[in-house]
């Protein structure tokens, strides 16, 4: 799964590496982002924009918000198929920058957390979904998931799932909205690889949602 992730690139970095056409959006470096809590990501239309979602997915049909809560993430193998997402997956792709992510390895009764990032540093995307949901007032709520899929040989050892992510080639195969076959989006979902991660221990300090800070990423081991 994917609970936490960071993204402390510039917003300048992520609009040149992405090819974001237009952007009113500007944030500040973050080291512990959580369910619920804003998040940007690269949609496409006419262009490309750079816009904010809140994670967790709520969908078009809920009588209740709160079900994004538990939307966080959708499995590769079932997003097809599952009512929560399968109209957001041929419609409604994103992609969801980030610095690095989190997850936990189980040993013995402990979970230590872990920090996973590109050999090089570099930004890269979480393959997500959006949707817009209209309140009863009249507000519109825009959200996001990310999809997840089977760890790679590499990462398995940490967790038994992990985020997908596509190569700037499949990322804009990915966004393109004149793709709506679902043949082919779930062929793509299982091309991914990730030889260009690699990862590290970090201070269980991560596991405070309200703390964020630079520390949450710095090695203890």
């Amino acid at each position: 799964m994917c609970g936490r992730f960071t993204l402390h690139h510039a917003t300048e970095e992520i609009t040149q590496r992405f090819n974001i056409d237009d952007f009113t959006l500007s944030f500040q470096p973050r080291y512990n982002i959580a369910p619920t809590q804003p998040v940007a990501a690269v949609l496409q239309d006419k262009s490309r924009t750079l816009e904010p979602l809140q994670w967790g997915l709520v969908p078009f049909w809920a009588k209740d918000p709160k079900i994004g809560n538990r939307m966080i993430n959708a499995r590769a193998e079932t997003v097809a198929e599952k009512p929560a997402f399968r109209a957001a997956f041929k419609y409604r792709r994103c992609l969801i920058p980030t610095s690095g992510y989190y997850e936990w390895r189980k040993i013995d009764d402990e979970r230590l957390p872990t920090y996973i990032h590109r050999t090089d540093s570099a930004p890269f995307a979480f393959a997500g979904l959006w949707e817009e949901w209209h309140a009863p007032e009249g507000d519109l709520l825009h959200t996001c998931t990310i999809i997840t899929t089977e760890a790679s040989d590499q990462l398995s050892a940490i967790h038994h799932r992990m985020p997908v992510i596509f190569n700037p080639e499949q990322e804009g195969i990915w966004l393109d909205p004149d793709l709506q076959d679902g043949r082919d989006l779930l062929e793509l979902l299982e091309q991914t690889s990730n030889d260009e991660l690699t990862s590290h221990p970090v201070s269980k300090q991560v596991n405070v949602a309200t703390f964020d800070a630079p520390a949450n990423i710095e090695p203890t081991a």
